[in-house]
């Protein structure tokens, strides 16, 4: 079997698809990088990547199989179909296409040529999301009803072709498709509703902060939000279910989770609390003994198992991690965000 994987477009993320591969994915045959630009082609050659002299020469190589676009989000949509009509498999950078009825027009094109087409959604093995999705599935807190997931910053730096608005930049389509990403494959219930605000704060063109909130039909309802103008920052999860509660403050996974205990019922006193809130029986404060701290759920993951599913689909030995099916909900939630913030108001759907 061929084999061979090239990276085209070697800027930031080719790059780091170049490091990973070379240091974690031996299985993988890295056969080299191209990029339009010969300053990072330099850099590919720099860090023992072979470099091709155009995207033809990449398409003529009969020992390529697979190719990462990692250029742009505007050029994802004809770099992979030349890709797949020459016969290559396609791994596309997130976000995939920049509207659903581009990925959808990728996905014919895939069954007409018989192509592997997937998205590098890599967040689905962070740490962080794996132990919530664990919390969520294994209902170690009973049923979720509100998750909210946030990634904040306070930089205001939207760099190179993420400013423009051309290019697919802002923050719907650098963080938003992670995030959105991580939920559709946790949540197996159909979106019916968003709802998003999208502010571009010190930028012209592009989104640099935005909410969104999506309600599912089983009743779930999920937070996303990206901000690059917070001072102070949010936890990273926080997780609202019938029997508790959790939380995971940050990257480095600090949080815990707080629990009913079994067997202590809250007794309502008839008399009234007097808190710093002032006089309240809902908001006093529980009784200590009538719930139980937890450590969160431990969970091991390795981000190098997307490549490894890649060869394996492309060798026939096994299906996609990432469907193609799944990245179309992703981004037809995306076009929703887009359709929400520009109308002002909730869209009605069912994804």
């Amino acid at each position: 079997m061929r084999n061979g994987l090239v990276i085209i477009g070697y800027g930031g993320m080719g790059e780091w698809h170049g490091y990973h591969l070379t240091h974690s994915v031996p299985e993988v045959n890295l056969k080299g990088a191209y990029d339009i630009r010969e300053e990072r082609m330099e850099v590919a050659r720099k860090n023992g990547i072979h470099t091709y002299s155009s995207y033809e020469e990449v398409l003529s190589d009969p020992e390529v199989s697979i190719v990462i676009i990692a250029t742009p989000n505007n050029f994802h949509k004809p770099l992979a179909e030349e890709a797949m009509l020459r016969g290559k498999d396609v791994i596309l950078e997130k976000p995939a296409t920049m509207n659903a009825e581009e990925f959808a027009q990728l996905m014919e094109l895939s069954k007409v040529t018989g192509r592997l087409l997937t998205t590098h959604q890599n967040r689905r093995w962070d740490a962080d999301y794996n132990i919530v999705k664990k919390i969520y599935k294994e209902r170690l807190l009973g049923d979720v009803y509100m998750l909210e997931n946030r990634v904040q910053g306070s930089r205001q730096v939207l760099n190179g072709w993420r400013g423009v608005k051309e290019n697919g930049g802002g923050m719907v389509y650098d963080w938003g498709v992670h995030l959105i990403d991580q939920y559709m494959d946790m949540i197996d219930s159909p979106v019916t509703e968003v709802y998003a605000n999208l502010f571009s704060l010190y930028t012209d063109e592009v989104d640099d902060n935005f909410k969104a909130i999506l309600r599912f039909e089983n009743k779930v309802s999920a937070l996303v939000e990206v901000a690059m103008n917070c001072f102070i920052l949010h936890p990273r999860w926080h997780v609202s279910a019938e029997n508790g509660t959790a939380i995971i403050n940050d990257w480095d996974l600090n949080g815990k989770m707080v629990a009913l205990s079994d067997d202590k019922e809250l007794i309502w006193e008839e008399k009234i609390v007097y808190t710093s809130a002032g006089p309240t029986r809902s908001m006093a404060p529980r009784p200590p003994e009538t719930t139980i701290e937890k450590p969160l759920p431990s969970v091991q993951v390795d981000s190098a198992d997307f490549y490894r599913n890649v060869l394996k689909a492309s060798n026939g030995e096994e299906e996609l991690v990432v469907k193609p099916e799944q990245t179309l909900r992703v981004l037809k939630v995306m076009d929703a965000v887009f359709q929400s913030d520009q109308l002002g108001q909730s869209i009605k759907c069912r994804i």
